[in-house]
């Protein structure tokens, strides 16, 4: 898969004012070490906020931008930062990194800490700056074993210059900050089972609440945010509310631009910094290149595999949050996967949900239940083995796991794509239902009380 932010040739040109993450981008590939990026304005943006900004005006600069969580779940981030507590006396805080990024079909993340990572540590010292935070974490996924190579380097060149460790930049203001590798779960995505994780407790999510900015990690006041969200602070810093908002298309709610891309049996699978708003159909055809030659576009999903399918004719949708709900799902993380007609969605779905399954914590009934049930029935409908009513009771399953029924977010977003996929791909899935001369009696199949 491609990690590049290059756009077709004659469409795109990076710059500081408009591509304020991947402008310092190298042309060959390769990381960003601590001279390049001093040399192509890295760390002034720290320390403009230490120089020039009080702690809670970093704060209101970030809320005014209007910037939003890359994650997936879009909370705005100055809202966030809002809710660390105020009280001068409470000296431990932290800073929490999200590098996890165990989204399937997500590798934007991956992209920044590899070839840009002192954005990331800049963004974490303004932002620790703001919030007050003596040390901050970078829990990262495991198997992103180059951007942990990368991210300790670079952490141990900004302590060599004195932009991490004691006394920053002179102004009495302490920052540590640590590379954290993960085990390896999809769950520790929800920022409590990453805490927990973070503690070498099991990874499971915690009841809210109380909320991380109130009892976080080892019960002190912590501020999570994803590793796209912080890239983004030291530009707004450095340039400013007004030119940030300036980023996005006209009609985006959503400020800024976003790490959008494609992959699938697309001509151009790749990761590129677009302004929030553009559509889907210019991300998918002029910047992916549409499908390869002999496939057709059948289906599409607009940011990981947690999010609903669309169809060819929603490509006109918008790129940023309302515009995907417009049509019936969420953005996510916003890299795109297309889906070509030689796939049948009964096997795409038997697959999406056995990951799903796997990834479950187990904490609550519907979700540690729920989701091998459905996955035992996709496996039947794939090999014609399906039985009248299993149909109702997988779109059963699809309410019961759905948002406010379960413990955390998990669930509702594993069974999202499969609501989505019965809705538009029902006749793929009714053909999988047996002769009803080969039915099992009623009585023998599990019952699905509302379904």
């Amino acid at each position: 898969m491609t990690l590049t932010s290059f756009g077709p040739a004659n469409r795109i040109k990076r710059s500081a004012e408009t591509h304020p993450l991947t402008w310092r981008l190298r042309d060959d590939g390769e990381a960003v070490w601590l001279d390049e990026y001093q040399a192509k304005n890295g760390y002034a943006a720290a320390r403009k906020a230490f120089a020039d900004m009080a702690q809670d005006d970093i704060v209101q600069t970030v809320k005014d931008s209007g910037l939003k969580g890359r994650g997936g779940a879009g909370f705005p981030t100055g809202v966030k930062w809002g809710l660390m507590p105020k009280d001068e006396s409470i000296n431990i805080r932290y800073l929490l990194c999200n590098a996890d990024e165990m989204e399937p079909n997500t590798w934007k993340d991956r992209m920044l800490m590899e070839q840009l990572p002192h954005l990331l540590i800049e963004g974490m010292l303004i932002s620790a700056r703001a919030l007050k935070t003596y040390r901050g974490y970078i829990f990262l996924r495991g198997e992103y074993t180059t951007a942990a190579k990368h991210l300790n380097r670079a952490v141990e060149e900004a302590k060599a210059a004195g932009l991490l460790g004691k006394n920053i930049l002179g102004s009495g203001f302490d920052f540590e900050l640590f590379v954290h590798t993960g085990a390896g779960r999809y769950i520790c995505g929800e920022e409590t089972a990453l805490i927990n994780s973070l503690e070498g407790r099991r990874a499971n999510p915690r009841s809210k609440p109380p909320f991380p900015a109130a009892v976080g990690v080892w019960g002190k006041p912590t501020c999570v945010n994803n590793v796209e969200t912080l890239c983004n602070v030291p530009a707004i810093i450095a340039d400013g509310v007004d030119w940030y908002k300036s980023l996005a298309r006209e009609g985006s709610e959503d400020m800024g631009t976003k790490l959008m891309g494609f992959s699938g049996k697309v001509k151009n699978p790749g990761l590129w910094e677009l302004p929030f708003g553009v559509t889907a159909r210019e991300l998918f055809e002029d910047y992916a290149g549409g499908m390869r030659d002999g496939y057709k576009l059948k289906a599409w999903q607009p940011g990981g595999a947690g999010t609903g399918f669309l169809l060819p004719e929603h490509l006109d949708a918008q790129m940023y949050a309302g515009g995907i709900a417009k049509v019936g799902t969420r953005m996510g993380t916003g890299l795109a996967m297309a889906v070509d007609d030689s796939v049948n969605m009964v096997s795409l779905l038997r697959n999406m949900e056995q990951f799903f399954a796997r990834e479950s914590c187990g904490f609550c009934t519907p979700c540690r239940d729920g989701l091998p049930w459905s996955v035992k029935l996709l496996m039947a409908i794939e090999n014609g083995e399906g039985q009248p009513g299993d149909i109702e009771t997988l779109l059963g399953l699809v309410g019961f796991l759905g948002p406010g029924k379960t413990f955390c977010a998990h669930a509702p977003g594993a069974v999202e794509p499969l609501g989505s996929a019965i809705k538009y791909f029902r006749p793929e899935f009714e053909a999988g239902i047996a002769p009803v001369s080969a039915a099992v009696p009623p009585l023998a199949r599990p019952i699905v009380v509302g379904a």
